[in-house]
């Protein structure tokens, strides 16, 4: 995709998160909410304008470089971007969904001065979901006679 300007950014429309159908979801125990597909995510992606002082940064408890995650996003390097995610955020397929960033990064998003603000979680869901679906950061299998691991089967708290 061309370098869209701030301008062109602001004028894209916040992606709405797309659900079950009600008919279907009354009969199933599965999450209402379904998730972005990837031609969404790029949308939202592209959404974010890049600021240089990133509120939404300041506004997440544990300092995510937002930004960052999702210029990786927007570019498609998708590993780099979970790299990037992992620096500070170890699950975000769970913060994704559970993290209220309603009232914490996306409050303070520079969009939602004039607009609606970045879906910051929807995004996050979405890393964190890609990362889950391709196994990108695969599981290491600890040495079994590590003392981490004797701690650990004899219920010691680590």
């Amino acid at each position: 995709m061309a370098e869209l300007s701030n301008k062109e950014r602001m004028k894209i429309p916040r992606q709405p998160m797309p659900t079950q159908d009600p008919r279907v979801r009354r009969t199933n125990f599965s999450e209402v909410a379904l998730g972005f597909d990837e031609e969404a995510m790029l949308r939202e992606a592209n959404r974010c304008i890049q600021c240089k002082k990133a509120p939404c940064v300041q506004g997440c408890p544990v300092e995510v470089p937002i930004p960052e995650f999702i210029a990786a996003m927007r570019e498609g390097d998708m590993p780099q971007a979970v790299t990037i995610m992992k620096g500070k955020n170890n699950l975000p397929a769970i913060c994704g969904r559970v993290c209220p960033q309603e009232t914490q990064c996306e409050v303070v998003c520079t969009l939602g001065k004039k607009g609606d603000p970045v879906a910051i979680g929807r995004l996050e869901r979405y890393l964190g979901d890609w990362e889950l679906a391709e196994r990108a950061c695969p599981l290491i299998a600890s040495d079994p006679t590590s003392a981490r691991s004797m701690m650990i089967r004899s219920g010691s708290d680590c």
